[in-house]
């Protein structure tokens, strides 16, 4: 898996300096989650239910 011809996406609330942003790519079956600060470093891969699970959490914090 080539992350980095994955279609990454952050949120447009983010600002356009790019910087303390998490990105986001739809992956096959997963989802990566990466620093935008540091994409080379890798990203963390969630199962589809997992970060479901992981945006409920944040929407409640």
């Amino acid at each position: 898996m080539d992350l980095n011809e994955a279609a990454w996406r952050r949120s447009r609330h983010s600002g356009d300096d790019g910087g303390n942003c998490v990105e986001v790519a739809p992956l096959n079956d997963v989802i990566g989650v990466r620093d935008s600060k540091d994409p080379g470093r890798g990203a963390l891969l969630l199962g589809r239910a997992e970060f479901g699970i992981l945006l409920e959490q944040l929407k409640r914090h």
